[in-house]
């Protein structure tokens, strides 16, 4: 006779899910209007390129600090400070004015975006056994996919009817929101009365050891799995979010779509990488279920993501803007499946109370890819204005990806750290 285990668990992902779809708008609301601001105020290929650097900086140095700080103060408190300055920030940029002053604002939201994914990661740890976890994070991190379809819907709309001003701050506001229904649903499974003792003993099933105390991110570091985690994320994230914030710039330079028309190619391209998040998740979780390591699963789920992403490169040398969007839209969702997976690795083989942390670190290595990579990108397009360097590189990234993970993360070898 079965049992009804309870279903609780899936409402914290829901809330996770709008958390990172929140996020996610606040990055992109910049991306969709960059067309427009460049050339009301002047800025340079190059110019922009420093901007989006302002926020990648602030994201690397938040990780660097938040993943820690998080281990050390819950995930609870962690999303009530950082949601709130994510909002805050997100609203002022409709102040800024010049590339200082959006720089400013742009580092102010990184930090503020920040902690979404590691205290994301780390609630899914504390929330959901080893064999959901794939499936949950994939969940949680297709809200990145949701908001980057919410934002070319509704920020031309917004900024068309009321000025782009307002694009800011509708979309800054959406985070206080968040936080009506967070703080007083939000407590750890050990804590929370509306849990199910039957659910709970569920979500607690692999805890068979004690934690051991709090740990910073210098003392994971000793470990080769920490820095094969690391370099994938240095070589990847740069990519995802080359597509956040040049896609709209791509589109409008190479197929003359504006403002009025630039939603539909990019609700498509991330309608599609939202699937990806699922299937990512899905695909290493039914291979887990046919007897595969759970490591060795996710890994060949990445490779299965990193050959979708090699045809990218011949989206430079397409005159159809439909069949690069097909293109983009292959590399989108591989990322998507990808991230699920890269995720769940480290609830994988870390002990919980180090999750945050190398989410983190990781996190870190991540944003200063980003930040080296948009340099690149905003100096060979102010002095080529090509993009095919650019496209050559996303294309070839992930492969090596799997590889610092094939090489670097033995299957079957969880972390002990005391």
């Amino acid at each position: 006779m079965s049992v009804n285990i309870g279903n609780y668990r899936w409402r914290i992902v829901v809330l996770l899910f709008f958390a990172t779809t929140i996020n996610y708008v606040d990055r992109q609301v910049l991306g969709i209007l960059a067309p427009q601001l460049q050339l009301q105020f002047g800025w340079s290929e190059s110019d922009y390129g420093f901007i989006i650097m302002a926020f990648q900086a602030a994201y690397a140095i938040g990780l660097i600090s938040t993943g820690t700080l998080l281990d050390k103060i819950g995930t609870r408190l962690g999303f009530i400070i950082s949601v709130s300055l994510l909002s805050f920030a997100g609203m002022i940029h409709a102040a800024m004015r010049t590339v200082f002053s959006f720089s400013i604002a742009r580092f102010g939201l990184g930090f503020g975006a920040s902690a979404n994914f590691p205290a994301s990661i780390k609630t899914v740890a504390e929330w959901f056994p080893k064999k959901e976890r794939a499936l949950a994070t994939g969940i949680l991190n297709s809200g990145s996919n949701l908001g980057a379809i919410l934002c070319p819907l509704i920020i031309p709309i917004i900024a068309l009817k009321f000025g782009w001003q307002w694009a800011f701050i509708t979309t800054g506001a959406m985070g206080f929101v968040w936080l009506l229904f967070w703080i007083p649903v939000y407590r750890k499974p050990e804590s929370n009365l509306r849990l199910k003792d039957t659910e709970l003993k569920y979500i607690l099933q692999d805890d068979l050891e004690p934690e051991t105390k709090k740990l910073p991110w210098k003392s994971i570091i000793s470990y080769k799995q920490t820095w094969g985690i690391c370099l994938a994320r240095f070589l990847t994230d740069p990519i995802w979010w080359f597509f956040l914030y040049w896609l709209p710039k791509f589109l409008h330079s190479n197929y003359h779509i504006d403002l009025t028309k630039i939603g539909l190619p990019l609700v498509v391209i991330y309608i599609v990488s939202m699937g990806g998040s699922i299937f990512g998740g899905w695909m290493s979780s039914f291979l887990i279920k046919r007897g595969k390591d759970p490591l060795a699963a996710r890994k060949k789920t990445i490779f299965f993501m990193a050959l979708l992403v090699v045809p990218i490169f011949l989206t430079s040398f397409t005159t159809n803007v439909w069949v690069a969007v097909t293109l983009i839209s292959m590399a989108t969702f591989a990322h998507q499946g990808f991230a699920a997976n890269i995720f769940t690795i480290v609830s994988d083989i870390y002990p919980k109370n180090a999750v945050g942390s190398v989410t983190g670190l990781s996190g870190f290595a991540g944003a200063i890819g980003g930040v080296l990579f948009s340099g690149f990108v905003g100096l060979i397009l102010q002095f080529t204005g090509s993009y095919y360097a650019i496209f050559a590189i996303a294309s070839l990234a992930y492969l090596f990806c799997w590889l610092s993970l094939y090489l670097l993360v033995p299957n079957a070898q969880k972390i002990r750290i005391h």
